[in-house]
């Protein structure tokens, strides 16, 4: 057999791949230049695995090997099938492409999806165009009133009956027009109905948590007006693009701008330009002139803040407004000669106009106005709704407010305040005087019962109940003794001190940072605290510094403890952030801190509640046209303090008005078991009592405001008494209303107060020569249970060093001076003229030791600090 006819070795374990027949693929000859399936012929002998694997290493694999072989893909393993590769209608992952190219799409397939993508938003916008419709301004006239009902259900209060007139735009003064034109919109005329840029940007805030506010033309405002919820998404947003834009194409400009005028809310009740002008002006909008026109395009801002005459929540007082107010109204003034409507000439000739007085929205007189407005504030924050959205009308609120303890309250004040307040006779020191007064539930939060003023008919819109800027005085002192019950001090290792620890309670003390230096005021000196009256208390227990109301012991615990430590102890009570004085220097613990009534009451509720603390409430449930609205359950309870340390408090207080030298003995005629505190301030600028039976805790605060600045003016001569005191008016009104309060009520006893803290003997470098009578408690003359009359004129021995630097204002505080304590210095009056004459103790005590012990002459009256001034020398009073 010839040599080229021999049969080529064959593979181990398989049969050798058989050359192909002649009828399918004819064999290549041996040393051709490509073998089968196109590989070098020149590969060694071997089966058709061999080749396969041979065929992949040189083509990169069997689809590379078919794309190499022009487009054709080998189906099956190598059975020889090939077909051609389908086509697809997107190609992604891309065929053909291998690594990271195999997943970037083409630029045919980036183009399609956006062209594709734009379509489709085209034909969206198309769609929602052809189905809204185009709002009409009268049916936003069609709102509903919001009814508020009493805790026992019955109606308190119908408010929010719409006030609006639509006019032509004919009846629009040309000044309106380019007021508002010029800030709110000033493209107004010539734009599509919308700010691109302007909802781009409101669109971006919203969706990552930032200022909702800004970017809305006259055309876009008119829809929401007129349209749309007030809600600030993303949803309404769109919404309000689409609707703007048909609007504008369908109305004419003049039109627009006419129902926006006629939709818009002006603040005090009025919705549209014809209900503001008559508002604020009392007259038609036709006559309206220039400057008018730019106040009420100013009030559009926000009305609750840019009425001058004052609006309703914080940094809203007829001051702050007014500044505010001729700040905006001079900006558009000066926007209008920017945008050339106004000549500079023109505008350099305008004055601030003069508005006319508020007054009360039909059915919220007398307290109802107060009630409704606690309430209303508290619906909204809870469903997060503004102003306008809420006076649309149609919700039911259901309040806390008791409709027999409202009335009693009311009474209180008026009975006393005509027993002893005669603005007429005496209008240099009875004009002004306003009352204060909040009753919360112990245990629940619940607020049953306020005074805020005369009301809302009598122009008097600022809620006494709830203001910020009057100091509390010692009313803040349990505070301090609660924290030391808590934490102790570094004198007692941090375990906490009973209330029969003994400090220093002589005038003049000297006080001592815990390093056991001075406390130094700002020029550096020494910082000396006085008591009411120059008292001299000697070595005196806190329990007894209580009754009292010693100012020296609780101004050096106070440090003693830690002023941050007192904050939060207060804080844990119930008082806001907002509330405290931000300066922790000594007479923060004679209380420089300014929270209004509601939450005085609510924190000694904590006390009367064994130091479980609920926060105050005013809405038990809302509904809106019928529909029950989530977000009104009641508050949760919290431990604020052990119960130990609420019940010692109580105690302590119940000295206050059962010991015959307490300051707050008037008390006593309400005949059942109460504990509380008075509170006087420098100047005699405030008084306070606060007091509580197990059932209810009430606080009613005193004081006098200048009605241009706002500020607090001294009772000196108030009521015809030297000084007032809290001990003397605000115990007198507590007690006529909780009695009247609590009738028919079980008298109920306060939990016993069982044994708490380590006693701490005589803290405080001792006076020269204290005084004996401190030490114990002598027996009354006669002439103690009378009230003498003080003198006005202070003694040398009242001049005290400067005290530490002032106290700043707060933001809130509208009553603050900026004075701070300094101001009262010891020379003040207050403490020497009636120190404890007045007080309670004497008073009701009777045969009072107090009188010469501490009850007459050491505050009873309590003093007021007079000399007190609140930290002696800038703090608060001692009483």
């Amino acid at each position: 057999m010839s040599e080229h006819r021999r049969k080529p070795p064959q593979s181990r374990g398989r049969r050798a791949a058989q050359p192909p027949s002649g009828g399918r693929r004819a064999a290549q000859p041996y040393g051709s230049t490509a073998g089968s399936h196109g590989m070098p012929s020149d590969r060694p002998h071997g089966g058709r695995a061999e080749a396969r694997r041979a065929a992949q290493r040189a083509g990169g694999g069997r689809r590379r090997a078919a794309d190499a072989a022009g487009g054709v893909t080998v189906v099956g393993r190598g059975r020889g099938r090939y077909e051609p590769e389908k086509k697809r209608l997107i190609d992604y992952p891309r065929s053909g492409k291998y690594g990271w190219r195999r997943w970037m799409p083409s630029w045919k397939l980036v183009t399609g999806l956006a062209l594709a993508f734009m379509g489709m938003l085209i034909g969206l916008g198309g769609l929602a165009l052809a189905m809204v419709e185009v709002p009409n301004e009268n049916k936003a006239a069609l709102q509903q009133n919001n009814v508020y009902y009493w805790s026992d259900e019955t109606v308190m209060a119908r408010a929010g009956k719409t006030n609006r007139q639509n006019i032509k735009i004919e009846d629009v003064p040309q000044s309106m027009q380019q007021a508002v034109i010029a800030a709110e919109n000033a493209t107004f005329w010539e734009d599509k109905g919308i700010d691109p840029i302007g909802i781009g940007r409101a669109v971006f805030n919203m969706a990552t948590g930032g200022d909702t506010q800004g970017g809305s033309t006259i055309t876009q405002q008119f829809v929401k007006n007129t349209y749309l919820s007030q809600d600030q998404t993303i949803t309404r947003k769109a919404r309000e693009l689409f609707i703007s834009i048909k609007v504008n194409a369908q109305m004419e400009k003049r039109d627009i701008l006419q129902g926006y005028l006629n939709t818009s809310y002006y603040g005090r009740g009025a919705h549209g330009l014809q209900a503001a002008a008559q508002a604020y002006f009392e007259k038609d909008a036709k006559d309206l002139k220039p400057a008018e026109s730019a106040l009420l395009a100013t009030v559009l801002k926000g009305a609750d803040l840019y009425d001058p005459a004052g609006g309703v929540g914080p940094n809203s007082s007829p001051k702050e407004n007014r500044e505010r107010a001729e700040k905006r109204w001079n900006w558009v003034l000066d926007r209008q000669v920017e945008l050339k409507l106004m000549s500079q000439s023109e505008r350099d000739g305008y004055k601030f106009p003069k508005i006319a007085p508020r007054k009360a929205q039909a059915g919220l007189n007398g307290q109802t106005g107060y009630l409704a407005a606690l309430a209303e504030a508290e619906v909204r924050k809870t469903l997060g709704i503004n102003k306008q959205q809420f006076d649309k009308g149609g919700y039911q609120i259901y309040t806390t407010f008791d409709k027999n303890k409202t009335a009693a309250m009311e009474k209180a004040v008026n009975k006393i305040t005509k027993q002893y307040i005669d603005p007429e006779g005496s209008p240099e020191t009875d004009k002004f005087v306003q009352f204060g007064a909040a009753s919360v539930e112990p245990g629940t939060g619940k607020v049953v019962a306020i005074y805020g003023g005369p009301g809302f008919d009598k122009g008097h819109f600022t809620n006494n109940a709830d203001t910020l800027g009057v100091p509390v005085g010692s009313t803040w002192k349990p505070f301090v003794l609660a924290a030391a019950m808590e934490h102790g001090t570094y004198r007692s290792d941090g375990v906490g001190i009973a209330p029969s620890s003994e400090y220093n309670g002589d005038n003049k003390l000297k006080v001592k940072q815990q390093d056991g230096s001075d406390y130094l005021d700002k020029e550096g000196n020494p910082f000396y605290q006085v008591n009411d009256a120059d008292k001299d208390h000697g070595y005196i227990t806190l329990r007894r510094a209580m009754e009292v109301s010693a100012n020296t012991p609780f101004v050096q615990l106070g440090m003693d403890v830690g002023m941050d430590k007192v904050r939060n102890m207060a804080a844990s009570a119930g008082i806001e952030k907002d509330s405290f004085d931000p300066n922790l220097n000594p007479s923060f613990a004679l209380g420089t801190s300014t929270p209004g009534a509601i939450e005085m009451a609510n924190s000694y509720a904590t006390f009367a509640a064994s130091g479980t603390h609920v926060d105050t409430y005013t809405v038990k449930r809302v509904a809106h046209n019928g529909e029950e609205k989530p977000g009104f359950e009641k508050p949760q309870k919290e431990t604020a303090m052990d119960s130990d340390i609420a019940d010692n408090i109580t105690d302590v207080l119940r000295g206050v008005i059962e010991k015959p030298h307490g300051t707050g003995t008037r008390a006593q005629g309400l005949g059942r078991p109460a504990a509380g505190k008075t509170g006087t301030t420098d100047k005699n600028k405030s008084a306070w009592w606060v007091g509580y039976t197990p059932q209810l805790s009430t606080a009613v605060t005193l004081f006098r405001t200048d009605p241009d600045e706002g500020t607090l003016l001294s009772m000196n001569g108030t009521g015809g008494f030297e000084s007032i005191h809290g001990g003397r008016l605000p115990t007198e009104v507590w007690t006529a209303y909780m009695k009247s309060a609590l009738k028919g009520v079980p008298a109920k006893d306060f939990p016993e107060a069982g044994p708490i803290g380590k006693k701490i003997d005589q803290v405080g470098v001792p006076s020269p020569t204290p005084s004996p009578s401190e030490t114990e408690e002598p027996e009354p003359s006669p002439s103690e249970t009378e009230e003498p009359e003080p003198s006005t004129e202070p003694s040398p021995s009242q001049e005290t060093p400067s005290g530490p630097p002032s106290n700043t204002c707060r933001p809130n505080d509208w009553f603050c001076d900026d004075t701070g304590g300094t101001d009262t210095g010891g020379t003040d009056t207050g403490g020497t003229d009636t120190g404890g004459t007045d007080t309670g103790g004497t008073d009701t005590g009777g045969t009072d030791t107090g009188g010469t012990d501490t009850g007459g002459t050491d505050t009873g009256g309590n003093g007021n600090g007079g000399n007190g001034n609140n930290g002696g020398i800038w703090g608060q009073d001692g009483t």
